[in-house]
């Protein structure tokens, strides 16, 4: 019995409840599905669902629990490796959980297979069986995402048709291919820029963010941030960037967000052409590095956009989706704190006032976070190429936090960018401890269906005592505490 009570084991006991409460409180169809088709549809509503959504709660919490509980034990890379698969498993077989957008993929992906332009049309411009899934509030909207997002989805259903079924099985194929990028490269960019390869897996693959959102959720982040990791690794280890540049765009084609990468790639060109030269001969390096860059990128997507028969219409929809209102995001977070103040002098002030001031100020400190970590983490003028890996990978992970931090729209799965990185290099202590008990306030706050409880004060109070007893019993002696994660 011993042998079972150990954070292995545990954690993957948690994903198969997950697993199974999934079946009747994830994000499960409106029509048809696994339950329907074996008469248990009585699991999917009414106090069947409420004992569903028991077992899948109950599972997130001690996934939380086995997660913390194995860096404790100070495992080994290889433990934490084994800890990633044996907790994602149970997790590939379940059905979507905490949103329906794979529901969304799959219907944009249909529309453009049936010669529909998802860039101009919302999905109801498309009846059947895929828009029947599709969340009400996304029915009229446009979609974000660039050409290679909507080529998988015309590949996905041209193949399976308008079978949701299969529709999902093969997204779930893709997400799980993607989060194996990600569990292939992360330790190998650690094991480089000289962080703790284990750390490194411990906080940005075994996290139940990471495993709850890119695994059972299914979402697209799992095959762009697997792209970067890719393309990071290969620019770091080859001689010539190209080919991870070429990674690099294939991943801002699905979701533009990746190219928050290319700009310190950028650096590392002119580390390697321009090292110990002068000013002038830096500047004339950072043109000439800056300008290839763009170009291979630029024709990466327009060879994606060919091949996938799309169009160039989703750089106007990028900041089009501000339907998402939850106090991740930086700018609703600020109205609703200034809200309440200003109505104390003015009753006829509406929060809607002060998110429309709000989001154009955050937007201009965006451009200005972004710009200030590229150049902060601009490589020092005599480093080489090991001297610059983890600046580049701590500067991209610090673009991606001031990004999400002060986006319009910021969900739990964009943090995927930032914890994939997070341990792949030697940070200072307080950096391991924010992404710790960040995490486990994310994990805990959303249910199998989609909604959150980040207005609920109950929850946010017990979630912020839980992330304090995590962080301090992982980080509690020292004289363990890995490298990226000590106080220096």
């Amino acid at each position: 019995m011993a042998r079972f009570l150990k954070p292995l084991p545990v954690g993957a006991l948690a994903a198969v409840l997950i697993a199974i409460g999934s079946f009747g409180a994830g994000a499960t169809r409106y029509r048809g599905g696994v339950l329907r088709e074996l008469d248990l549809e009585f699991l999917a509503y009414g106090h069947g669902r409420s004992v569903m959504d028991v077992i899948l709660t109950a599972g997130v919490i001690l996934l939380v629990a086995a997660w913390v509980w194995l860096w404790r034990t100070r495992p080994s890379a290889t433990t934490t490796k084994k800890a990633v698969w044996a907790w994602a498993a149970p997790l590939a077989l379940s059905v979507p959980i905490m949103s329906r957008d794979v529901y969304s993929y799959l219907m944009q992906g249909a529309m453009l297979r049936d010669g529909f332009d998802p860039y101009s049309q919302g999905a109801a411009i498309n009846p059947g069986p895929y828009l029947w899934e599709v969340s009400h509030d996304w029915r009229n909207t446009t979609t974000p995402y660039g050409p290679l997002h909507l080529g998988i989805g015309k590949a996905v259903t041209s193949i399976v048709g308008d079978n949701v079924t299969a529709g999902l099985i093969a997204y779930r194929l893709i997400a799980l291919a993607g989060f194996a990028l990600i569990a292939w490269s992360v330790p190998r960019l650690a094991h480089y820029a000289g962080g703790d390869p284990a750390f490194a897996t411990w906080i940005g693959v075994a996290n139940p963010v990471m495993l709850l959102h890119l695994v059972g959720g299914m979402h697209n982040e799992a095959v762009m941030v697997g792209l970067v990791c890719l393309g990071l690794y290969s620019c770091l280890r080859r001689e010539w960037c190209t080919p991870g540049i070429v990674l690099i765009a294939c991943a801002v084609s699905l979701k533009a967000t990746a190219a928050f990468a290319l700009p310190f790639v950028v650096w590392l060109m002119v580390t390697r052409r321009a090292r110990g030269t002068g000013a002038r001969q830096r500047f004339v390096a950072l043109l000439v590095t800056g300008t290839w860059a763009v170009a291979v990128t630029v024709a990466v997507i327009q060879a994606v956009t060919w091949i996938c028969g799309s169009t160039w219409g989703w750089l106007a929809e990028i900041t089009g989706n501000s339907k998402v209102i939850n106090p991740l995001a930086g700018p609703t977070l600020a109205a609703e704190l200034i809200t309440p103040l200003v109505q104390l002098l003015d009753d006829d002030f509406h929060y809607n006032e002060a998110l429309a001031a709000t989001r154009p100020i955050f937007s201009i400190l965006m451009l200005v976070g972004l710009v200030a970590a590229w150049w902060w983490f601009r490589p020092k003028r005599d480093g080489g190429d090991s001297d610059y890996a983890p600046r580049l990978l701590a500067g991209t992970t610090a673009a991606y936090a001031a990004a999400f931090a002060t986006n319009a729209v910021t969900l739990p799965w964009y943090y995927a960018s930032i914890l994939s990185l997070t341990g792949t290099f030697r940070a200072p202590a307080w950096v391991g401890k924010l992404a710790t008990g960040a995490s486990v306030v994310v994990a805990l706050a959303f249910t199998g269906s989609g909604n959150h409880r980040l207005y609920d004060m109950w929850f946010l109070a017990a979630a912020a005592i839980t992330a304090v007893v995590a962080v301090t019993s992982v980080f509690e002696d020292p004289a363990k505490t890995p490298s990226p994660a000590r106080d220096e």
